[in-house]
């Protein structure tokens, strides 16, 4: 379905400082990062090249719904409440065996994988089925949910559901390219916010682009995506030291690091009004319109 490369990602951990730096960076007027020698975006070869999601296909389009209770039972065997969007994390967690994720005392970070691991094969179906499809549904569910397309609050929005209906058309979708977009809209969500939602690796890989920054390194050569081979650093100074001094880095940057072999455009881009419109918004468009990225 696309997502293999994602699922054997290793060794994932934020770098809060570094995203924050890049944030702070953020010109929401340009929809650009503003460095030393001008605006720099990430495009759509180095989300291919990053994470390995395809970046060209079927459009991820339709329209959300006020309700999706009869969806969500049919498609995944749970339920949501009358005239609702969301799905209770922690009871689709459940249903993918996934009880108690946090890492319990005296748990390495192995023996919690492997606890988690051995849950999900107990709970899921692994004959070809009619539960095997909904298990897969829950899963997908939760995976695009709370990691690709990851928003703000603890409940699972069910806006994918009519996308997963035909399991047999997932892998066509372009679901590089709607991760972009929602990583611009993540972006731009928020003056006040410093974290960035979604999928944290990509910016903080994209981010080698300024190597001199030291916050994480590249290992077997060769390998894509990228994103496989990416160790971050590991820095035990206090998040506001770590903030400051990316900071001053960033702003001392002598020129554009070409280390991860992308053709990285950087261009100008002038400044435009922006009004943002009323009513909730799917990446950008009204919940009654067609949306589509």
């Amino acid at each position: 379905m696309g997502f293999g490369e994602v699922l054997q990602m290793e060794g994932m951990r934020a770098d809060a400082p570094l995203t924050q730096a890049l944030r702070n960076r953020w010109d929401v007027e340009a929809t650009a990062f503003v460095l030393p020698w001008g605006h720099m975006i990430p495009n759509l070869e180095d989300v291919s090249r990053i994470t390995g999601l395809r970046v060209h296909g079927h459009p991820v389009s339709g329209h959300t719904y006020p309700c999706y209770r009869e969806l969500a039972h049919r498609l995944l065997g749970l339920t949501v409440g009358q005239r609702s969007s969301l799905l209770s994390r922690v009871e689709l967690q459940e249903s993918l065996g996934l009880f108690e994720t946090r890492r319990k005392v005296a748990e390495s970070v192995d023996e919690q994988l492997q606890r988690l691991t051995e849950g999900c094969n107990e709970r899921l179906a692994s004959e070809p089925g009619a539960q095997a499809d909904l298990d897969l549904r829950c899963f997908l569910t939760f995976f695009l949910g709370r990691l690709l397309f990851a928003t703000r609050g603890d409940p699972v929005h069910c806006r994918f559901l009519p996308l997963l209906e035909d399991l047999g058309q997932v892998g066509s979708y372009a679901w590089g390219a709607v991760f972009l977009a929602h990583q611009f809209e993540s972006l731009g969500s928020s003056d006040r916010q410093t974290a960035i939602r979604g999928f944290y690796p990509f910016l903080q890989v994209w981010a080698l682009h300024l190597s001199g920054l030291r916050r994480g390194t590249l290992e077997r050569l060769g390998l894509v995506p990228i994103a496989r081979r990416w160790v971050p650093c590991r820095d035990t100074h206090p998040l506001g030291d770590q903030l400051a001094s990316l900071q001053d880095a960033i702003d001392l940057y002598p020129q554009l690091d070409r280390s991860l072999g992308l053709r990285q455009s950087v261009v100008e881009f002038p400044s435009r009004d922006w009004t943002p419109r009323p009513g909730r918004r799917f990446w950008g468009l009204h919940d009654t319109t067609d949306w589509h990225e």
